[in-house]
């Protein structure tokens, strides 16, 4: 059985390390192609992620730098 809000998860794994790599990318774009919907919870955890990068406390890390 799957866990509940697998992308809140991943982003909670981003906020923690505050950086975003490819796998958590990847992992969250897998998700949301398997699925084809994103739950509210799901919906507010990116919508936090995208505004600590924003806000710079999250660090977008290229496949080859970290």
């Amino acid at each position: 059985m799957r866990t509940k809000y697998v992308i809140r998860q991943l982003v909670e794994k981003a906020l923690y390390i505050q950086k975003l790599t490819p796998e958590i990318e990847n992992e969250i774009n897998s998700e949301l192609t398997e699925n084809g919907y994103i739950s509210d919870v799901d919906y507010e955890a990116l919508e936090l992620l995208m505004a600590e990068m924003d806000a710079g406390r999250i660090k977008l890390v290229p496949s080859w730098g970290y």
